[in-house]
């Protein structure tokens, strides 16, 4: 195939460029390069809100959209294109207001996620754009991606934790669930939508298994082999001061994915192949001082 992939250069675009390069499809990035680019990809090198008829030429079986978080962003690239087969946009699960019953799924309506703010309005307004003018196309809603190259500092702050023998600050009881996708289970599905073109054009995703915050930073340690003592931080503290997530819980209903696509890879997995990554390429992660908060907040709970 050939595809048009948004980004290319960090984390789920740059990931999913490779996956399909890798696999021999003929992969077109568009981006600023700014930064290195992937080997096996062929470089647009134009901002997307500057295309004029830089993309008429080509014809694409399918358009991957990973870095839409606008109206503006899907308009300016979906009147940009010549011929495509079909348009898939990664939005997110912040879309569903927060005060919907769980787990969310497709057929709820859309709204303002307090805790997501403006981020969750503008994917909002993106995928009503797409819906509307484009009819060949799909979107995608995750949880919280992981995996190789992941630039944020999330699996990887406590892969950190583990390898400098800290304790592990827990926010309340550590109770709290969580919902992963691995990006590579990702883009096995992105690829299950370019070829069997289902009838359904919205799509939750994720792993059908939640963890909560204790089981998970068990999991991270547990790959490189340890345990942590894990040290409960409860009153007024937020923990986006030491902790890498919101204080919000909410789960996905992927039945819809899993008629597609049953398998997921299972998290240990995942989080083994994330840190493989992540431990020779440190430098690509943006690292938050989320430990010396610890340090200088909370040392009095050891």
């Amino acid at each position: 195939m050939r595809l048009l992939v948004s980004g290319g250069t960090v984390f789920a675009s740059r990931f999913t460029a490779e996956y399909f390069a890798t696999r021999g499809h003929e992969v077109f990035v568009i981006n600023r390069n700014s930064r290195p680019q992937s080997p096996g990809v062929k470089l647009i090198n134009c901002d997307r809100h500057a295309l004029g008829d830089v993309l008429k030429p080509y014809s694409f079986d399918a358009v991957l959209d990973i870095t839409a978080y606008t109206h503006d962003d899907v308009s300016a690239l979906s009147e940009a294109l010549g011929e495509f087969g079909v348009y898939i946009m990664v939005s997110s699960s912040a879309v569903y207001p927060q005060t919907l019953p769980q787990p969310f799924n497709e057929a709820q309506p859309c709204g303002k996620n307090i805790y997501w703010g403006d981020y969750g309005l503008n994917k909002i307004e993106a995928e009503r754009y797409l819906l509307e003018k484009v009819p060949n196309s799909y979107i995608i809603r995750p949880p919280y991606l992981y995996g190789k190259m992941n630039n944020l500092y999330r699996e990887a702050f406590v892969f950190d934790c583990a390898e400098r023998n800290r304790p592990f600050y827990i926010p309340k009881d550590g109770k709290m669930p969580l919902q992963f996708f691995d990006i590579e289970d990702m883009c096995k599905f992105i690829e299950i939508l370019i070829k069997s073109r289902p009838h359904q054009r919205i799509f939750n995703v994720g792993n059908s298994q939640t963890v909560d915050i204790c089981e998970w930073v068990r999991l991270c340690y547990g790959v490189l082999d340890k345990k942590p003592e894990l040290i409960y931080v409860n009153g007024r503290i937020s923990q986006r001061n030491y902790f890498p997530f919101l204080d919000y819980a909410y789960v996905l209903d992927v039945s819809k994915q899993n008629e597609l696509m049953s398998d997921t890879k299972p998290l240990v997995l995942g989080l083994r192949e994330s840190y493989d990554w992540y431990k020779d390429n440190k430098e690509q992660v943006r690292i938050k001082p989320l430990m010396d908060y610890i340090d200088e907040h909370l040392k009095d709970l050891s």
